[in-house]
């Protein structure tokens, strides 16, 4: 491979809480102490353990040599990027400057996108599992979320209950759904007809759509992520997309994310919410560091990481399908979390989940507790590091925890 994918990043004292999760500020860390002989195995917050694309560090730097940082204008090559990035890897045409705003995060995204599309009290369709962030912010905000679980079918895959979706669309008078995409936790990629039959529903009954899609860039080999907005000229209209270089780059650090909105009015609403807190304003940096990432070089990077990522999640789950029965896994199709049902397992070892997670932190397995995501005794963990270390993860936990 052109680019490292190998090397073993030394993190300690480089302001990562994936390797010093004492730090964690979310409260989502894994409990428990490493014992002595293990070193730690970050896999548990949804950061990278690669070294980032070249192009980004080359971008930042050369507009850090230049001294000054003063009040600055979003570049068009900032806009230019976007358009061409999505025009190359998701097939989009007709996306135009104004169709583009800036966020501070797609979480802050979504929130604003809520303070325009519902009232306080409001209730809100979401699949289960769930990320942890809607879980927590969604409803800190003053907003409901009612779950429709995704359901397996008889190859693992996790699939859309339609009719269980449409039962509390009408039950619970829901006009705004929330709409992974890809999903997570479960790396679900959803095809064309799935989204048509879906934005059926949405149609159906007057459903706004805000769109997180900022894992589109991670499918795995042999799959293609789609556009919300590309299923119809309704969706289109009807839908607040939002993106960020982040999980792709590992720059969540530098912040900055962005919203697609075609429709005239539902734009100018969300942009005027999104600006009352006042601070939701670009980083100069992170404005280059997206515009080196957007570059060809950037996109061939990518290109290898799904390459690697796809290694690692064949590796891990045909390790755990081979090594530790009982423990439930699907394959994900995008992503680099490996969400584990354990609950086989703990009945037949009579171990709780909290016995479990921390047997594997013990050995210096850092995974994150499931139940964060709505799932009781699941695990998740990340497989964006090096092959050894996956390597080595996996023969620790067969060795001195399943």
């Amino acid at each position: 491979m052109k680019y490292d994918f190998t090397s073993i990043l030394d993190r300690r004292g480089m302001d990562a809480i994936a390797v010093a999760p004492e730090e964690d500020p979310y409260g989502i860390a894994p409990k428990g102490k490493v014992r002595d002989g293990f070193d730690l195995i970050p896999m548990w917050v949804a950061d990278m353990n690669f070294p980032t694309a070249p192009t980004i560090c080359e971008a930042v730097v050369d507009r850090a040599s230049h001294p000054a940082f003063g009040y600055f204008a979003p570049r068009q090559e900032y806009f230019d990027s976007i358009i061409r990035w999505h025009a190359s890897r998701n097939h989009v045409t007709g996306l135009e400057k104004k169709h583009i705003g800036y966020q501070n995060g797609v979480l802050g995204g979504v929130l604003s996108a809520l303070a325009v599309l519902c009232s306080q009290g409001d209730n809100v369709l979401i699949h289960a599992p769930t990320y942890v962030g809607f879980l927590g912010e969604v409803g800190q905000a003053g907003y409901h979320l009612i779950s429709s679980e995704l359901v397996k079918d008889q190859d693992g895959i996790w699939r859309m209950d339609l009719a269980d979706m449409e039962a509390k669309i009408r039950k619970y008078h829901i006009h705004t759904t929330i709409f992974c995409s890809p999903h997570n936790p479960t790396g679900r990629v959803w095809t064309r007809e799935e989204l048509e039959a879906a934005y059926a529903l949405f149609r159906k009954y007057d459903v706004y759509v805000i769109s997180d899609e900022i894992w589109s860039d991670l499918t795995l080999e042999g799959y293609q992520h789609i556009p919300l907005q590309s299923v119809s000229e309704d969706a289109r209209k009807r839908t607040a997309a939002f993106y960020a270089p982040s999980k792709t780059f590992n720059l969540a650090g530098l912040v900055g994310s962005y919203h697609i909105i075609y429709d005239d009015y539902l734009r100018d609403r969300i942009t005027r919410q999104s600006s009352l807190s006042v601070y939701n304003a670009m980083n100069v940096l992170s404005m280059h560091a997206l515009i080196g990432a957007y570059r060809p070089e950037g996109a061939e990077w990518t290109d290898e990481l799904r390459q690697v990522l796809t290694g690692n999640i064949r590796f891990a789950v045909d390790f755990i399908r081979e090594h530790f029965p009982g423990v439930e896994v699907s394959e994900p199709q995008a992503t680099y979390m490996l969400l584990l049902d354990c609950g086989q397992w703990l009945a037949e070892h009579d171990v709780t989940i909290d016995e479990l997670l921390r047997k594997g932190v013990e050995v210096g397995v850092l995974w994150q507790d499931g139940r964060q995501f709505n799932r009781p005794d699941a695990i998740r963990m990340n497989l964006a590091l090096p092959r050894v270390r996956v390597e080595e993860a996996f023969r620790r936990l067969a060795e001195y925890v399943f």
